[in-house]
């Protein structure tokens, strides 16, 4: 079953200093965090932000390719995880078949802020998200376990890229 999620957040992980991307359901049921690499995190922050750059950026290429070839992305699919990497899918409708294309989860969630696509995690991945190693030492990633787990809405977004 797929869980509709919206980004809550973009943070720094206090551990890594890597950027996390924070996924809630509307429910505020389930929180996936999801860290991403630092230009991956700024081109979501440059949509979120509504910022607009003097030329195309890669996600924003994307959207202009895919729509001049008449096609338009269904949804995204956050569909795995695996050795504590996370795996998304881009389902793109070209007439009238759906294809489904393997993608990084930031790149996936990239693009659907510049599309206006939902975005959905697998329930599976929630459920396994809970089991991942955050960091290499243990009592850090206890320590930042506990810290996504204690996280106050309130706090979401604060913390600036």
């Amino acid at each position: 079953m797929q869980i509709e999620m919206t980004i809550k957040g973009l943070m720094v992980d206090p551990i890594t200093n890597m950027p996390i991307v924070i996924l809630r359901d509307e429910a505020g049921e389930h929180v996936l965090p999801i860290w991403v690499g630092i230009f991956e995190a700024n081109a979501i922050a440059l949509q979120i932000e509504n910022v607009t750059t003097p030329r195309p950026m890669t996600h924003d290429l994307l959207r202009n390719v895919i729509g001049d070839l008449n096609g338009s992305v269904e949804k995204i699919v956050v569909c795995d995880l695996k050795e504590n990497t996370f795996y998304a899918l881009i389902y793109v409708r070209i007439r009238e078949e759906v294809v489904a294309v393997d993608a990084r989860p930031s790149d996936a969630i990239a693009l659907a802020l510049r599309v206006s696509a939902p975005i959905y995690v697998e329930d599976v991945v929630v459920r396994n998200a809970k089991n991942l190693d955050f960091a290499p030492d243990k009592a850090d990633s206890e320590r930042l376990a506990k810290w996504l787990e204690n996280l106050d809405p309130e706090d979401l977004g604060k913390y600036k890229m």
